[in-house]
């Protein structure tokens, strides 16, 4: 199994002839998005997917993540690599400057998102959550919760997670059982459990804000009855620094295919009667502040289908590069050719590197038609972008997310019987 290349060729192909990159460096906002900063900006993303989360992403997945004592330890150098992460600026491309961010256009973030989902999707599901917290909290926090929690998030130094599931409310979020009462100093103390936490507890980062859905008292049935608070595992002082810890806990971690580094996690809420949590966006506004992250979400998964497919295909290709059998048309008896000359196989990577150009345009395209709806100065233009994302954001998580499972099958097939060996 080789190392990860970032396909920066095809990356720039798209930006500067699909997206219109310089149209989006023309917009105010991202004024400072020019061709040569963008090229860095790619260059060095490619290089730290390479060199730094491309070699642990095996290792992280056979070592996998554990919890002791409601303490999840990370496998051996996903912390490091995290701090590596934060201190490049990588956790915040596109966030706002006023923050922190480096306020570059999303459809930029997207490539550098393909290049860490490709090297290590385990890794890069950390700070794919707390992304979408982010633009949560930019549409529906208060100045006072922007203040407190957005530039530590944006740097990455707090991670953050999205709270929905339940063991009986999955697809039916309305029938969630955490409640929160209203306490005295005006925040909220949080009660209940919840399933499928995506690095619901992990040691890389010093503070974890949750953001959880749950009922206030008296609250209408169903979805209309759903509030979402800002949860932290510690919580954050008035001078920014950090309190005691709140009351919550890891309950255990699920063993999810494929991604056991990741640490998916049973989380439990108030079993000493005090965790303390904040109101974001208003009782009964929680699916609207949700689904901000959730759109977040759907197109950052999406990416993954087509980092999946990206890596998958560029180990298949190697693979029929060195494996040799059989002849080719027109080759002297008792020679071999690499399985890469044959027509069948060269048929199988064409589709694949087919399909994922097509998945890249997509994804790409989603994020111009974002950097539109929200920083374009013509309000026609940003109702028409936002009209457009709205369209292409289930495409891109649907599509995308089906075709990548489809090409990694493809893969599996040109390696032959050697696609079910874990060493390839």
């Amino acid at each position: 199994m080789g190392d990860y290349s970032a396909p920066l060729k095809d990356m720039r192909f798209v930006l500067n002839n699909i997206v219109d990159l310089k149209g989006l460096a023309g917009l105010e906002d991202f004024a400072h998005a020019e061709p040569d900063v963008v090229d860095a900006v790619l260059e060095e993303a490619g290089k730290f997917a390479r060199n730094v989360l491309s070699p642990i992403n095996k290792s992280g997945d056979l070592q996998g993540s554990h919890v002791k004592d409601a303490v999840v330890t990370t496998p051996d150098g996903w912390k490091d690599a995290y701090q590596q992460f934060v201190e490049g600026g990588w956790n915040g491309v596109s966030a706002p400057e006023k923050f922190g961010g480096g306020g570059l256009p999303q459809a930029v973030t997207l490539a550098t998102v393909e290049m860490w989902n490709a090297a290590n999707l385990a890794f890069s599901l950390c700070p794919l959550l707390t992304q979408g917290a982010i633009e949560s909290l930019l549409a529906h926090g208060t100045e006072e919760q922007q203040t407190k929690y957005l530039e530590k998030l944006v740097s990455g130094e707090w991670s953050a997670t999205m709270n929905l599931t339940e063991s009986q409310a999955g697809s039916d979020v309305g029938a969630l059982r955490t409640k929160a009462e209203p306490a005295e100093d005006g925040s909220w103390r949080i009660s209940g459990q919840k399933i499928f936490i995506t690095y619901g507890e992990h040691e890389m980062a010093e503070n974890i804000i949750h953001l959880v859905l749950a009922r206030t008292p008296g609250a209408p049935a169903g979805t209309r009855g759903i509030s979402l608070f800002i949860v932290p595992k510690y919580l954050v002082n008035d001078d920014g620094s950090l309190g005691k810890r709140n009351d919550l806990r890891c309950v255990s971690l699920e063993e999810k295919i494929g991604i056991h580094a990741s640490p998916t996690a049973v989380m439990s809420y108030g079993d000493e009667g005090d965790c303390v949590g904040y109101l974001i966006g208003g009782e009964n506004k929680g699916m609207a502040c949700m689904f901000t992250m959730m759109n977040s979400a759907r197109l950052n998964v999406g990416v993954q289908g087509l980092a999946v497919a990206e890596r998958a295909y560029q180990q298949a290709v190697e693979y029929a590069r060195d494996r040799k059998q059989g002849q080719a048309p027109g080759m002297s008896k008792g020679e071999m050719t690499a399985i890469v000359n044959h027509a069948d196989v060269r048929r199988m990577l064409m589709t694949m590197r087919a399909n994922i150009e097509a998945m890249r345009c997509l994804i790409y395209l989603n994020g111009e038609s974002l950097d539109k709806a929200h920083h374009h100065p013509d309000a026609a233009v940003r109702e028409e972008s936002m009209g457009l994302a709205e369209l292409l954001t289930p495409l891109s998580k649907g599509w995308c997310t089906d075709l990548g499972v489809e090409m990694a099958s493809v893969a599996v097939q040109v390696h032959g019987g050697m696609g079910f060996i874990e060493e390839t």
